[in-house]
């Protein structure tokens, strides 16, 4: 047995997510403490394919190197003296409840990641009877105060709330199989502590089933100390391990925080081998990215082993996080306020499947605020990580995460982000994967699966297909990245259209009605694959400084119009001959307004004469290299069309009447022939369209992200959604 568990470990350290998780079906279930018959396991089959988490190289490493029997992985303490009444796969409804989950999951929870606010009565806990309760806890051990010598000391990352105190100590009774091992004491004094404390037992004894990812993942509870048996009036104190002086919060406020982590993780390639990379050590920005891969499959793959026992955690945190010197895997916390995914036997299915999504998707939150936190070190301030969250709160779609954080990045860090750098690795797949963490609706949620298999979280060796959406992602990502650069020369501009080109092709938003959902909001403009006429060679009557530019959509009330399409321009006048050095001036804004009408459309492509293929293309533009490249069989693949169509759907945009306005502060103002100028130097720079919205004729490609429009002569005008 151990020759063939060796043999997998091997075989699965070097494949992808995907293989791990197919390589072992339900018939490995000998991995239990109490092995399964035959006959049993074909009976629950189904039941152990849907319950059992995604077992890859992480797991199979603890299968090879199991946690030494330190204080982290004593298995003496968790043998049962003998089976309780219960039934192994008893309704949960009956155990003690920390909240009402389904409140807390229809309030989203409150708290700096979520944590529950709502909690029972005290008196109703009072009532409660624990020598009843701890005849159910023979599967831990019930501890004396004399068991213990008591340190002097606390660390610091042992957070506790008001109604707890914490100790730090050393088994030392000789005849217990903890001699010698330091735990943690928690003091639990108010009656929804207590209930706490032994829900986190209760809990236990459904994750201990599985011993090695209990082992792994979650923080050990070895016992308790009670000194009353007949009320809930005396001390209640739970005995659970230590796994090192910092939580996860501790080590990301230390300034040296990711060379530290990085030499206390010791990783090898056995560990980047985990992550599907191939090498270690490398540019600091590959490093802290391995390092990060590292910690969220952990993350992930605890929170799914939860889930897939019909719990959810609830109180996901970086301060309920902590990372065990000994066996290098993050411990999710002592479970106290764990719910139950299905905790009402009464309710109906519908209502059983919306509780169990709600509160998965809760959990899944958390574990993004977690992820940004520990990416963008910036969140870890308070008064920018409230921000943030006031962001998402508001309702604004988290795939224009990047968009409102550049601002708060920029003026932190000058010369450089790292965590910039690492969502922005892969054509933008760490803030593809952030969006779908934090995402608004709680059913859009990316599930801890998926979340594995996501490029964010593989490395080079493992071969992800990517999704449609992603496609999309990657290619809006990149050419976003390619206006952000600022100097334009042909290539650039050949790509920039290239890409504009693809996501027109690849547009599933192309009725009105799905324009009507998605067009409403501010959009920043990026780039137009018209005419770019800049301040180098020329030296214009009126220095004008061209600011941001947008289109400000909003649905009209008038019957013969669908959209009021606004576009403000901001600006600066340069005063005097000379560029000043600070690019100080009078500050003005253009604003043209137009009411806008949808129609189902179509755009047509001229048929090249001398495609063999008979590819739809227009000479020498774009088109055609897109569709040589969408024909080629890595494309084929991912777009099973045989033959292009000479045209594609898109919505036509009929214009009304236009107004215009121009502010001009200061002296200025009043100057009629300076605003003149000013007009004209602005009609030179920015886009016609811009200047003149009836020329906006059609719109090719829209997400809650990115949007394409299309002039009368052919150019394409890229926007990306503003959060201003």
């Amino acid at each position: 047995m151990t020759q063939m568990m060796e043999l997998i470990g091997i075989c699965c350290s070097s494949l992808s997510p995907e293989c791990a998780v197919e390589l072992l079906p339900s018939r490995f279930s000998f991995i239990n403490s109490s092995p399964t018959p035959s006959h049993h396991r074909r009976r629950h089959h189904h039941h152990h394919l849907f319950s059992r988490p995604p077992i890859h190289a992480t797991t199979y490493h603890s299968f090879r190197n199991p946690p030494p029997t330190s204080a982290t992985t004593s298995s003496t303490c968790y043998t049962p003296r003998r089976r309780s009444s219960r039934s192994k796969f008893a309704c949960c409804s009956s155990l003690p409840r920390p909240q009402p989950p389904a409140a807390a999951a229809a309030s989203e929870f409150q708290g700096d990641s979520g944590s529950a606010s709502s909690s029972p009565d005290d008196s109703s806990v009072a009532a409660a009877a624990p020598a009843a309760e701890e005849d159910d806890f023979s599967h831990v051990i019930k501890f004396n105060m004399s068991d213990f010598n008591i340190s002097d000391r606390v660390s610091v990352g042992l957070t506790s709330r008001a109604d707890e105190v914490i100790f730090e100590a050393t088994v030392k009774d000789v005849n217990n199989p903890l001699h010698n091992t330091k735990v943690v004491l928690r003091r639990l004094t108010s009656a929804h502590a207590k209930r706490r404390g032994r829900r986190a037992i209760e809990v236990l004894r459904r994750l201990a089933r599985r011993r090695l990812m209990y082992h792994s993942y979650s923080m050990q509870v070895y016992g308790y100390v009670s000194s009353s048996s007949t009320g809930d009036t005396g001390a209640f104190t739970l005995v659970h391990g230590y796994h090192g002086s910092f939580s996860l919060r501790h080590w990301l406020q230390q300034s040296d925080w990711f060379p530290t982590l990085e030499a206390t993780l010791a990783l090898d390639e056995e560990s980047a081998r985990k992550v599907g990379d191939d090498t270690i050590g490398g540019p600091a920005v590959s490093r802290q990215l391995r390092l990060i891969r590292v910690l969220m499959r952990d993350l992930l793959i605890g929170v799914n082993y939860l889930h897939s026992h019909g719990l959810a955690h609830t109180e996901l945190r970086l301060e309920n996080l902590h990372i065990s010197p000994v066996d290098k895997h993050i411990k999710v916390g002592i479970l106290g306020n764990a719910a139950d995914l299905y905790e009402s036997c009464s309710e109906t299915l519908n209502s059983k499947i919306d509780r169990r999504e709600m509160m998965i998707a809760f959990d899944m939150r958390c574990v993004g605020y977690i992820m940004a936190k520990m990416v963008l070190t910036e969140l870890m301030d308070s008064s920018v990580f409230m921000k943030f969250k006031a962001f998402l709160t508001k309702g604004n779609d988290s795939s224009c995460l990047r968009e409102f954080l550049l601002p708060t990045i920029y003026r932190n860090s000058s010369s450089g982000n790292t965590g910039l750098q690492i969502l922005d690795r892969n054509w933008g797949a760490g803030w593809n994967l952030l969006s779908l963490l934090l995402a608004t609706k709680p059913s859009q949620r990316i599930s801890c699966l998926k979340a594995l298999r996501h490029p964010f979280l593989c490395g080079p060796r493992w071969r992800i297909d990517p999704s449609m959406d992603i496609i999309k992602w990657n290619l809006g990502s990149t050419a976003v990245r390619i206006t952000e650069e600022y100097i334009y020369n042909q290539q650039q501009r050949r790509r920039l259209a290239h890409f504009i080109e693809l996501m027109e092709m690849l547009n599933l938003h192309s009725k009105p009605r799905h324009w009507l959902e998605l067009l409403p909001g501010k959009w920043r403009f990026l780039y137009s694959t018209g005419r770019h006429i800049g301040l180098t060679l020329r030296q214009p009557p009126s220095r004008v400084l061209i600011g941001d530019v947008r289109l400000t959509v909003s649905k009209a009330s008038m019957p013969n119009a669908n959209f009021s399409v606004v576009s403000d321009v901001e600006f600066t006048v340069m005063v005097g001959r000379d560029w000043p050095h600070n690019k100080v001036g009078v500050s003005g804004k253009l604003q043209v307004e137009s009411l806008f009408r949808l129609k189902s459309g179509r755009r047509m492509y001229l048929d090249a004469e001398d495609s063999p293929k008979r590819f739809p293309s227009l000479t020498g533009s774009a088109e055609g290299s897109v569709l040589k490249i969408l024909s080629s069989k890595k494309w084929k693949k991912i777009i099973p069309i045989k033959e292009f169509p000479s045209s594609l759907p898109v919505v036509k945009l009929v214009s009304g009447d236009i107004g215009l306005t121009m502010m001009l502060n200061g002296p200025l103002g009043s100057d009629v022939e300076k605003a003149q100028q000013v007009i004209h130097e602005l009609r030179t720079q920015i886009p016609p369209e811009i200047f003149d919205l009836s020329k906006i004729v059609c719109g090719t490609y829209v997400d809650s992200r990115l949007l394409i429009l299309r002039s009368v002569n052919g150019s394409a005008l890229l926007l990306t959604r503003s959060c201003k």
